[in-house]
Formats: structure tokens, sequence, C-alpha cells
């Protein structure tokens, strides 16, 4: 079978397919479930393997969650529109209010929050903090979970000479979080650069996120600046790509 643009589709991807464009077309609603494997195989005239096949699709997509004996159902998690540009002006996290909630008003938990001071950073952090040999840096780690779903993991990595006997070294940084405290440090950033990445995940990033190894991840890279151009911090995000949506919205 082709598609429109006469390209050969495998029965694999003729299944994936039909089952996403009934998703989207509402045919298939959050909570419902899909046709079994040995009814898809039936329908199109295949092996249950290739039915098979054709839903893992769908779950490395994260179309659907696939139980033991429950054969997939859709999933009801409403992706994260995270909107990159609101989500990191001073209006926001200056007036305490948790960046989250300029993406979509909903406000993630953090299940797993490690604070590590003194610590070696890598070389690349070091180089983008332009840290002296031997100077060290604060390490927190945070996993967040939305409606029960892990989606993002993140490390920021802070100089230590800059954050010492601050906040920025509790579990608890108040409100505003990490860049209010920067400011009342007198280090308020004033620029932001990000960079975006797509890559398949490690074993561990897998598991911390809970998805397949098949599906991949979004990597950001995010460094804030103070006004004198000094890099204060860097944070590194991994997300899962099946739970956010990236907007960015600027004057042309």
């Amino acid at each position: 079978m082709t598609d429109a643009t006469g390209t050969q589709r495998t029965k694999v991807q003729q299944i994936a397919d039909d089952l996403k464009a009934a998703i989207e077309h509402g045919e298939y609603g959050p909570g419902d479930r899909l046709p079994g494997e040995n009814t898809l195989a039936a329908h199109y005239g295949v092996a249950s393997l290739t039915a098979r096949r054709a839903l893992r699709i769908l779950r490395t997509e994260g179309l659907v969650e696939s139980r033991k004996g429950a054969g997939a159902r859709v999933l009801s998690f409403r992706p994260i529109r995270r909107r990159g540009i609101p989500r990191l002006a001073r209006g926001q996290w200056g007036s305490g209010k948790t960046i989250w909630l300029a993406d979509d008003n909903r406000a993630p938990d953090v299940d797993q929050i490690t604070v590590l001071q003194d610590m070696a950073p890598p070389q690349h952090i070091g180089d983008v903090l332009e840290l002296a040999p031997g100077e060290t840096v604060c390490v927190r780690s945070r996993r967040y979970v939305m409606e029960g779903r892990p989606v993002m993991v993140a490390e920021s990595y802070l100089p230590q000479a800059l954050v010492a006997g601050s906040p920025i070294t509790q579990a608890d940084t108040g409100p505003g979080g990490i860049y209010a405290r920067l400011a009342d440090l007198g280090h308020a950033p004033a620029r932001f650069r990000e960079e975006i990445r797509v890559r398949m995940p490690s074993g561990e990033e897998a598991a911390r996120l809970a998805i397949p190894s098949e599906r991949s991840v979004i990597k950001v890279a995010r460094t804030a600046l103070d006004a004198d151009g000094r890099a204060v911090e860097v944070n590194e995000m991994t997300m899962d790509s099946a739970a956010y949506v990236l907007e960015y919205a600027f004057d042309a």
C-alpha cells in the first residue's frame, strides 16, 4: 500500500497510521481501549506479531499505554505546552511564581530532589561557568511529575562560591525558585540561552522517566547570565518527548 505521496508503507505502518488517525479524529478517546492484536490481525490479514509491532509504535510515541491482560488504552494525559519565552520572564519568577504556571497553569510535583555541594563540575559545565581549576559547584537534581507521570529530570549547576550559605543550597529555595534567590544575591538572570536537541535516552534516563527505551527524549541545556554577562547557572533538562509541546512566540 502507498500513501498520498506515493511512498510504500509496510503493514505495520499502515495499522499504526490508521489507529493514530482514529485517535486524532476522536473515534477513540482518553481511556478507551483499542482493538487487540488478534482483532487487528484478522482485520488487516496479518500475523498477530505485525499487529503487536503497530501497537508498540503508538506506545513508543506516548499515545497509548499497555498493561498485561488489559490491552492498549488511549492515554488521557494532556501534553505540557512549554512556552519557552514567557516562562523565563522576570515578571514570572520575580513575583514569586513558579515558571511552570506560564506554560498551561499546571504545576508539577517534585518527587525526587537532591542538593550536593562542593562538587567537581563536568568539564563542559566548568567551561560554561568559566570556573577556575579547583572551583566547585552546587548541583540541584530534581524529577518532576505531572498527574502521576514523570515528565522531566533536571540538574542545575551553580558556582559554589556564589551560592554558598544561600537558600539555593536547600531543597526548598522559596518563592520564585533559583532565579529569585539569585536576584537576592545580586545576580538576577538578565539573559537566557537554551540549546535543544533530541536523542534516544540512556538506560538511567528511561528508568527515571518511566518511558520505553525506544522513545526519544528532548534535551534542553539552559544557561542563565546576569547583567554583567556572567553565567550563573547551567540547567540540563531531560524531557519525555511525548509529554511536551515546545512553543516559542515572539515579535518579528
